[in-house]
């Protein structure tokens, strides 16, 4: 393992974040001698980003708190091209006007995690509209696109996968390692960046403007990428059952967002509490030596902090209350997820595969039937035995709400309207 000199590559080791470099060296010479600018891109391809994204903005806090200046680049103008890697078909053509409210809903996050403004060290924020839709093509064809070799293209994975599945794979999309090349060098001229970071799958995109920074601007950018997340079980993160799990409150609820990480597979708390949380590294060790069910104290010290970072502490306690008051007592607790259901519904009956499924519980009636075999479906937290049971009206608790649990740790109220 490598001994660097500066703090962010030393944070960066130390918590695992670190995949690829394209001059480790020359970087942490870099970082321990001045101040840094470094981007990372983000598409506005949904309304929010989810947890899958959380890896790269984490990254973003460390180089901050080391004493650099990251950029955030919004990506509306390669949102209009779709970028190809890890994609079996093309990305749906999204209108100016969602691509700009995307953009409004995933730049609420950032400064939850970072500082922005007009000092050396304070994080900045564009977006490569600003220069891609105002290109000349054939000026860029001439200046950039000569640089590109297509034999070298083919072979990257973004496009070989896809040509080895005989899958469509528009020219559209061909270019988006073009535009993401180009926008480096417009970034590293614009502002004098001189690191890209991302994700593993796009560390040849990343080179491609490691190498225009040094035949147009004859200056070495640098590249760094974070390993390919995933649980312990191969599971992608940000991925589950239920769906994603979204980084914006109005889509995701704090609470859920606790129970997403208290529901850590045990072989993750340790790698997580690195990358997820900004405890001590002394604290985590201390953590991730519990053993047996004490793992489920680290677990929730993992829920609360991460949550902490996104929703604030004080929105963390709750959840952690919340789920104390459910799980530990039993109780009712107000503060679980709700689902509003009409009265005159409930007052002919829902059958109980349906409503679970409506819940987010379950994925299907299948799945219900096969955990109220299981004995993990209870209404009012009496166990449900026949599949054709139904919840009405009589069913409602004295706190006016119907509860749904499914195992010990999957609650949601269910309120008549």
């Amino acid at each position: 393992m490598s001994t660097y000199k500066s703090q962010f590559l030393k944070t960066l080791q130390e918590r695992g974040f670190i995949h690829q470099l394209s001059n480790a060296d020359g970087l942490d010479e870099l970082c321990a001698k001045e101040t840094v600018t470094a981007y990372i891109g983000f598409d506005c391809t949904a309304t929010s980003l989810h947890v899958g994204s959380l890896v790269q903005i984490m990254m973003l806090y460390w180089f901050q708190q080391s004493g650099h200046r990251p950029i955030t680049l919004m990506g509306s103008g390669t949102t209009r091209v779709g970028d190809p890697t890890g994609k079996d078909e093309s990305r749906k053509v999204l209108t100016d006007e969602t691509i700009e409210a995307n953009k409004d809903g995933i730049k609420q996050v950032f400064e939850k995690f970072l500082s922005y403004g007009d000092g050396p060290a304070d994080a900045m924020m564009l977006d490569n509209a600003d220069w891609l839709l105002k290109l000349n093509y054939m000026e860029f064809l001439r200046d950039v696109g000569r640089y590109f070799s297509v034999n070298q293209m083919i072979q990257r994975d973004s496009v070989r996968l896809r040509l080895e599945r005989e899958q469509h794979l528009s020219f559209l999309e061909f270019n988006y390692m073009l535009l993401q090349g180009y926008d480096y060098l417009e970034i590293y001229r614009r502002t004098g960046c001189r690191l890209q970071m991302g994700g593993s799958d796009q560390w040849s995109n990343i080179l491609s403007g490691v190498d225009l920074g040094r035949r147009l601007a004859d200056e070495e950018l640098f590249a760094l990428t974070t390993p390919l997340l995933t649980t312990a079980s191969g599971a992608k993160m940000g991925k589950t059952a239920a769906g994603a799990i979204w980084l914006n409150a109005d889509m995701l609820s704090p609470y859920d967002y606790w129970q997403f990480w208290r529901n850590t597979e045990d072989a993750d708390v340790e790698r997580f509490l690195k990358l997820f949380t900004i405890l001590p590294m002394e604290q985590i060790a201390e953590l991730a030596a519990l053993e047996g069910a004490q793992i489920n104290e680290a677990k929730k010290v993992l829920a609360t902090e991460a949550t902490a970072l996104l929703h604030g502490r004080e929105a963390a306690e709750a959840a952690a209350e919340t789920a104390r008051k459910a799980f530990e007592e039993g109780a009712s607790a107000a503060g679980l997820p709700t689902i509003e259901i009409s009265r005159n519904e409930l007052d002919a009956g829902i059958g109980v595969l349906g409503l679970y499924v409506t819940a987010g519980l379950c994925a299907s009636n299948g799945e219900t039937r096969r955990n109220i075999k299981g004995g993990a479906v209870r209404v009012n937290d009496k166990a449900v035995a026949d599949h054709t049971t139904t919840v009405s009206l009589a069913d409602i608790a004295e706190d006016g709400k119907i509860k749904l649990s499914l195992g010990k740790k999957k609650h949601v109220l269910i309120k008549p309207v």
